[in-house]
């Protein structure tokens, strides 16, 4: 097995990372990048990372990097992820991919070009959960999907920071909660393209520049309608981050707690077909995914196979994320589809 010489930009999530990280075979963790000298020393120490940075650009002229972690503030993700590509060391980006559709295909087009990998870090798509939900629907046994419902919302709390700053964080909770019900909806449908998007979307609960509250309805092509609900300090959240609900023409299905709903109109009798995961979820089954997510991009890297999520998916999503913020503003419905590839 070849060594993996892995790096982070970030010393905030990149600690969830850098646990997993340092667990992997075949995995080298050899430096940190972050303009905090402070944050930067105590990170090293923690994970034994001899080499630290101020700026990517200092990292990579150096090199004997392989691969990279980026869980920067989110105006640095498409300059920090483009730089990394270009001296071709393999990208782990978190969410969101960028700013905005226009960053992030920019990121797509630099790793098309070959010189190395990009993963957007879309961590339900690894969740054994979702996947057992998307294997269910896959196999038909809700029938047709005709309606979905999801959530990224934080209840009686929020971020502070850049996280609030829309010249750093480009959107709000949308940004920040909304893109995990987005992409979990999207990853359990087997990944159909947006058609069009409505959205209401405002700030209700704090002084800041960015949203905090927003209801986004996608038509996706496949025919299904998903309502996506998001926000910060809400005073209540119907599920937690990421939980999703299926209607389909033979019954429903259901993310945290993870379950089918068969009803038998003729026998007036319900079937539930029970997931089999613990509810309420415990602390080691939600960081679970972080640790398969890692382990999936190492092996795209050892394999040479384009990581899904990748590119092309997180820059759909920021399509979509684009597009509700023009809705809101608009009042109207916006158009997509012209913008998918293929189309």
């Amino acid at each position: 097995m070849t060594t993996i010489r892995f790096a982070f930009a970030g010393t905030g999530f990149s600690r969830v990372h850098a646990r997993f990280a340092q667990d992997l075979p075949g995995v080298e963790l050899v430096a940190v990048v972050t303009h905090r000298p402070d944050s930067m020393a105590a990170f090293a120490a923690d994970f034994h990372i001899p080499r630290q940075y101020a700026t990517i650009e200092a990292l990579l002229a150096d090199g004997d990097v392989d691969a990279i972690s980026i869980n920067t503030p989110n105006y640095l993700h498409a300059p920090q992820t483009i730089a990394a590509l270009e001296a071709g060391v393999h990208v782990l980006v978190e969410k969101p991919m960028a700013m905005n559709a226009e960053e992030a295909r920019r990121m797509l087009e630099t790793a098309e070009r070959g010189h190395a990998l990009l993963m957007v870090a879309h961590c339900y798509r690894f969740d054994a959960e979702a996947q057992w939900l998307r294997t269910r629907v896959a196999a038909g046994e809700l029938g047709r999907i005709i309606r979905t419902r999801s959530y990224g919302v934080h209840s009686n709390w929020g971020p502070g920071g850049w996280f609030t700053k829309k010249k750093l964080a480009g959107g709000g909770a949308i940004a920040d909660m909304g893109i995990h019900a987005l992409d979990t909806i999207r990853f359990i449908l087997g990944d159909p393209l947006p058609v069009s998007v409505y959205a209401r979307i405002g700030t209700f609960y704090g002084d800041y520049d960015v949203d905090d509250t927003g209801v986004i309805l996608v038509n996706w092509d496949n025919g299904v309608t998903s309502v996506i609900e998001t926000g910060w300090w809400q005073p209540y959240a119907d599920k937690p981050n990421a939980g999703t609900q299926l209607y389909g023409t033979k019954g429903f299905g259901e993310l945290f707690p993870t379950r089918l709903l068969l009803p038998d109109l003729q026998n007036d009798r319900e079937q539930i077909v029970e997931g089999g995961f613990d509810f309420p979820r415990s602390e080691a089954q939600n960081e679970a995914k972080y640790g398969r997510q890692l382990a999936y991009f190492l092996k795209c890297i050892e394999q040479g196979c384009t990581p899904v999520p990748g590119g092309l998916e997180g820059w759909i999503n920021m399509l979509v994320v684009d597009a509700a913020y023009e809705s809101s503003r608009k009042g109207e419905v916006v158009e997509i589809k012209a913008q998918m590839p293929g189309t």
